[in-house]
């Protein structure tokens, strides 16, 4: 490697890690550490499809689905870590944290300021879709940044509710279906199935061979 080489590879990554601080993901997950051979059930040939960068270039959005403590989070971050490493601006949220951070702001005037930062980046990743009640401007808010981002940016959601029990969760049909039509037609669905492995963590050595 040159000199100049060497100069080019640390500038890049300085910006990696950059982008990688501003995404604020919630694991320091990559793809590469994904165990995926363990007992989880999932369509390893979409997911393996999802580390190229082809979802993002389409502005398409990514659903991760499956019961509480089966990696939904985990592969997210490990898809935003990736979605960094291939260039792009990446955000993680949690929902519920994200729709109180945006009442404050209508409040003390940034929420046009948030909004416009919502909607310039790459992949927004939204987890714990659906854990709470929505609140009537939350709902509003939550169509403005979906609306915005269509077809313009990528966002990828976790849930641990059926995409079938959305409509219902969000409260207010014509919003819900307003809301559900910008962000669920256009995505890939990758649905977990198994064992909570936190459970398993949890196990004591006794209960482990019981």
């Amino acid at each position: 490697m040159t000199l100049l080489d060497a100069e080019w590879s640390l500038r890049d990554q300085k910006r990696l890690q950059s982008r990688l601080r501003a995404a604020r993901l919630k694991q320091p997950a990559t793809l590469e550490d994904l165990d995926w051979q363990g007992s989880r059930r999932f369509d390893r040939s979409l997911l393996q499809s999802l580390t190229s960068d082809e979802w993002i270039r389409q502005h398409r959005n990514v659903l991760v689905l499956g019961p509480t403590g089966v990696g939904k989070t985990y592969i997210a971050c490990a898809l935003g870590h990736q979605a960094c490493r291939d260039g792009y601006h990446v955000l993680y949220q949690r929902l519920p944290r994200l729709l109180a951070d945006l009442e404050i702001a209508h409040a003390d005037g940034r929420y046009p300021k948030l909004l416009q930062r919502l909607v310039k980046i790459d992949v927004l990743v939204l987890d714990d879709w659906g854990l709470e009640t929505l609140t009537d401007r939350s709902r509003h808010d939550l169509l403005e940044i979906l609306d915005d981002r269509y077809q313009t940016g990528s966002t990828l959601v976790t849930s641990q509710l059926p995409v079938e029990h959305w409509h219902d969760s969000i409260g207010d049909p014509t919003l819900a279906d307003a809301i559900l039509d910008r962000l669920i037609h256009n995505a890939y669905r990758l649905t977990i199935d198994g064992e909570s492995m936190r459970k398993k963590q949890r196990l004591t050595p006794s209960a482990q061979s019981a």
